[in-house]
C-alpha cells in the first residue's frame, strides 16, 4: 500500500515537473518575472502585443469588431483599459484610459466610480479584456458601479462593446488549467476582492452576468439592452501566445486559423474562447 501511495506521489511530482518545464520553455522572454499589477508589465505587454504578428492580427480583428460596433452619432468613444493596446492606431478619436498612471494614455479613471465625463457625453465605451477585471460592475455600498455610472455617461443609442472570456466546455478546461487568472463559474457575487488592477479578476464574470444571471442584470439595470453576445475564437489566441507566451504559430498563419474557426462556428457554444458582447443604452 505505501508502495502504491509512494508511486502516485512520485507520478504527481513527475507531472508538475513536466508542466513548470513546459511553461519555462514557452514563456515568453519579456513576460518572465513580471509582478502583474505593475506598470512595467502593462508596457512590456504593449511591446509584446506589437511584436507578435500572430497576436497582432488577433487584436486589429478585436478591435475592428469593437469600433464597427459603435453608433454612427454624435459623442466621444472611451476605451478602458488602453495601457497595453493599440486601439488609437484605428481610431485617433479614441480617449484612451487605465486605472493607473501610464505613458500614452489620455487619462486615468476608475471605471467603477465617477469618472469626468459629463451626461450623455459618450457614444460608445470599448474594452478588450478588461470587464472580468473590474471589481464592482453591479455597485453597492459606497461605489456607484460600472454599469450605473457608465449609463449615466454614455448618451441613449450608444453602447458598451467588449471582448470578453466566455464559458464552455473547451474554455472552462483551458482557463481553469493553463491560465494564470482565476475563473469562477460558481462565484454567488459579481463583485470579487481586487489584489490589483490586473491580478484581480474573475475570468467567468461575463458569463455570469450576460448568461447565467441574464435575468438578474436586466431588472437591476433595465437601462442597458443585451443587443449580442457572438461567441468565438476557439483556438486562435492559443496559437497567438498570448501575452505571456511565445507563439505557436506565425503571422502569415493566422487567416487559416481564423478561417478553420469559422468552419467550426456551429459549435462555438461548446468550444468557443471569447465573447464579442455589445449592450446598448435605451
Amino acid at each position: 500500500m505505501a508502495v502504491a501511495k509512494d508511486g502516485r506521489l512520485r507520478g504527481v511530482q513527475d507531472q508538475v515537473c513536466v508542466k513548470f518545464m513546459l511553461k519555462n520553455l514557452l514563456a515568453h522572454p519579456l513576460a518572465k518575472g513580471m509582478d502583474l499589477d505593475s506598470v512595467e508589465t502593462t508596457l512590456r505587454r504593449r511591446r509584446i502585443i506589437r511584436e507578435k504578428p500572430f497576436l497582432r492580427k488577433l487584436y486589429a480583428e478585436w478591435y475592428r469588431l469593437l469600433l464597427n460596433s459603435v453608433p454612427d452619432m454624435v459623442g466621444g468613444i472611451l476605451e478602458l483599459g488602453s495601457g497595453a493596446g493599440f486601439l488609437k492606431d484605428f481610431n485617433k478619436a479614441v480617449i484612451t484610459s487605465e486605472v493607473f498612471k501610464c505613458d500614452g494614455i489620455d487619462m486615468q479613471i476608475d471605471a467603477c466610480n465617477r469618472t469626468p465625463f459629463n451626461n450623455g457625453e459618450l457614444k460608445a465605451i470599448l474594452m478588450t479584456d478588461v470587464f472580468h477585471h473590474l471589481p464592482n460592475v453591479g455597485g453597492g455600498g459606497e461605489n456607484i458601479g460600472f454599469f450605473k455610472e457608465s449609463a449615466r455617461i454614455v448618451a441613449s443609442g450608444g453602447v458598451i462593446s467588449m471582448i470578453e472570456p466566455w464559458v464552455t466546455p473547451w474554455s472552462r478546461l483551458i482557463y481553469t488549467k493553463l491560465h494564470h487568472e482565476p475563473f469562477d463559474t460558481a462565484a454567488q457575487n459579481w463583485e470579487f476582492e481586487s489584489t490589483g488592477p490586473l491580478s484581480g479578476a474573475n475570468g467567468a464574470l461575463p458569463w455570469i452576468v450576460f448568461e447565467r444571471d441574464i435575468e438578474k442584470f436586466r431588472h437591476a439595470h433595465p437601462e442597458w439592452l443585451l443587443e449580442s453576445a457572438r461567441l468565438m475564437m476557439p483556438f486562435a489566441y492559443l496559437f497567438s501566445g498570448g501575452v505571456s507566451m511565445r507563439a505557436l504559430f506565425p503571422g502569415w498563419g493566422y487567416p487559416l486559423i481564423r478561417g478553420a474557426e469559422n468552419l467550426l462556428g456551429r459549435f462555438n457554444k461548446k468550444i468557443a474562447m471569447f465573447a464579442h458582447i455589445v449592450l446598448r443604452k435605451l
